[in-house]
């Protein structure tokens, strides 16, 4: 440290250091007599300007500025599942014995259990050649999840020594590498990585396969791929959070990654009350056994909530490269904009729309570009699947957060303020939804469910968007008088949505539903369209059919129908026959 490497200026978490060339950009520092971790985010002839991740009250002029001479880095290894981090990845659990109910100011421990051994299954030999992404250890993580210990990116040549299997610590060296330039590199249960960039990968592969979450209106009207990308914006009290939970509960992925940023210190605590307490469904485990928890609340320091995000995606890159699906869960990116919004500010930029700083749409794009599905320097498959929510105030979606978004998204879940109010969720609206990952999904359901799925599919969508079109008729003059065939949109629109959009998430058979029975309800519905149709054209008018409650009898199929009976579904087919045949007779 030189002399003058002290501080200057202090603006809420933003400190400048005056004339010095001891700091590069991007550079993790601590910043006073207490080490409050800070990074550099601009340097000139003149001044240093670092961005403090911690409460700077109480700090002063003169104070020491000591640089680390890397970046802000994840600490990646045995102990990141079943733990809950702040933003810049330290453990909760840890600092609460440490300083209580509130994180200590410098308050300095280690990311991961420095202590615990862990039971460590050596998969290499002297004298092997091991390239960047090579698995050279495991250990069980958790029950459900074996963690693969990887050559770091950058790194290969021949192991010339090597431990035996048996316990160890993060930190033990198990081996060591000699690479081309006979540099010696010792390697251990961890390893660390910039959380601002993304780990390398071999290939890119197609967003082929869907991220099946058992909720209706997403698998089937408005899917996402492994390794998509995903917005749920929607205003106060739509259902945000509650979606994430049950995405993060019931979806396919491996592993989840749940970052909490910038959201009220209730709402998160609620998530680990929640989570603490669920049971996996695919393996009858505790659900944090494969959960990893970042909680960086609205009183928690504004520059953290920036980096949580960084921190969050680099974990789920982490465990994609042992070859897992993991989806990550960003609570919300809104409250993430508005921490650079508040950092720029800071730094007296030059604002864009709304305050907003003007590289707002490339952060997003950086952050978005993570998701993917890849084939791995190890040559496994993993995906990263994003699904970040955005809070517009007041529900206004052509704020600067929402548009940017949907240029980086190609799936769009937008939440219904009146559905929310009328208990239907999730209150995911319909016409103003969207997903892009058809073309590449199609193939997949096609395959799997047969090509009348995505028929039935494509009905569904159609006879939602002729209802939407119709409202604006029966607002003005009531749908009395409305012809037959358009009552019976009305009517079989009603049952798509109260029967099959609607989804109870506190009900046995429907807070997860396999795409088998999704299939089956969609096939029941659109065979009471067509039956009704055929008994309009025969002049028998749709009063009739609505008496005999059929309709009615159909919006209680989700619950009717055990998800492992699905054989009672055909039953609904020949009811429906029955009944329409006695009309006909009837009229006769």
């Amino acid at each position: 440290m030189e002399k003058n490497d002290v501080i200057y200026g202090i603006n809420g978490p933003v400190v400048t250091v005056k004339k010095t060339k001891s700091f590069s950009m991007m550079e993790m520092v601590y910043v006073g007599n207490e080490k409050l971790i800070g990074e550099v985010i601009g340097v000139t002839d003149e001044y240093t300007t670092i961005q403090v991740y911690e409460e700077t009250t109480g700090l002063r002029p003169g104070e020491p500025v000591v640089g680390t001479k890397g970046p802000m880095q994840a600490c990646l290894g045995p102990g990141i599942l079943n733990n809950i981090f702040d933003g810049i990845e330290r453990p909760l659990k840890s600092i609460e014995q440490q300083s209580g109910s509130f994180i200590g100011r410098g308050c300095s421990v280690p990311s991961l259990d420095l202590e615990k051994l862990w039971d460590t299954k050596i998969h290499v030999k002297k004298g092997d050649f091991l390239d960047s992404g090579a698995v050279y250890a495991s250990c069980q993580e958790t029950s459900i999840i074996e963690h693969k210990c990887m050559v770091p990116p950058n790194i290969q040549g021949e192991v010339i020594e090597v431990c035996e299997d048996g316990k160890y610590r993060v930190n033990d060296v198990i081996l060591k590498i000699k690479d081309n330039k006979n540099n010696i590199h010792e390697l251990t249960l961890c390893q660390y990585w910039p959380i601002r960039f993304s780990r390398p990968i071999k290939e890119r592969l197609p967003s082929n396969i869907p991220l099946i979450t058992g909720q209706r209106i997403i698998d089937t009207l408005f899917p996402i791929a492994k390794g998509g990308a995903a917005a749920v914006p929607g205003g106060f009290g739509t259902g945000k959070t509650m979606t994430q939970h049950q995405l993060a509960k019931w979806c396919d992925a491996d592993i989840i990654v749940y970052v909490g940023c910038g959201e009220r210190g209730n709402e998160m605590s609620q998530v680990v009350d929640e989570f603490s307490k669920l049971i996996d469904p695919k393996s009858n485990k505790p659900m944090t056994e494969r959960t990893v928890l970042i909680a960086n609340t609205s009183n928690m320091p504004v520059a953290a909530r920036e980096a949580s995000i960084y921190t969050g995606i680099t974990l789920a890159e982490y465990y994609r490269d042992m070859g897992y699906d993991v989806a990550i869960m960003a609570d919300s990116t809104s409250r993430w904009a508005e921490a650079l919004r508040e950092i720029s500010g800071r730094l007296e930029e030059m604002p864009a729309e709304e305050g907003f700083p003007p590289y707002l749409p490339s952060r997003l794009s950086e952050f978005y570009e993570r998701a993917g599905r890849v084939k791995t320097l190890g040559g496994e498959e993993g995906s990263v699947s994003i699904i970040g929510a955005v809070s517009p105030q007041g529900s206004d979606f052509s704020e600067p957060v929402t548009q940017n978004t949907k240029r980086f998204v190609r799936c769009f879940w937008a939440l219904d303020k009146s559905l929310a109010y009328a208990r239907h969720y999730p209150a995911i609206n319909w016409i103003n939804s969207y997903s892009e990952y058809f073309v590449d999904l199609d193939p997949w359901y096609a395959k799997n469910y047969g090509e009348s799925f995505i028929k039935y599919r494509r009905k569904i969508a159609s006879i939602l968007s002729d209802e939407d079109k119709l409202m604006e008729i029966v607002k003005l003059v009531g749908a009395d008088v409305l012809p037959d065939d358009q009552k019976l949109v009305i009517e079989i629109a009603k049952v798509i949505r109260v029967g099959f959009l609607q989804q109870n998430a506190f009900h046995k058979d429907d807070t997860f539903v396999p795409l088998k029975k999704q299939k089956k309800m969609m096939k029941v519905i659109i065979y009471l369209n067509k039956r009704v149709r055929q008994l309009i054209g025969a002049s028998i008018p749709i009063s009739k059919v609505i008496k005999t409650g059929i309709f009615d009898k159909l919006t209680r199929i989700k619950y009717d129908v055990p998800n492992d009976k699905l054989e009672i579904l055909d039953d609904y087919k020949n009811e429906i026959d029955k009944i329409f045949d006695k009309i006909i007779n009837e009229k006769v």
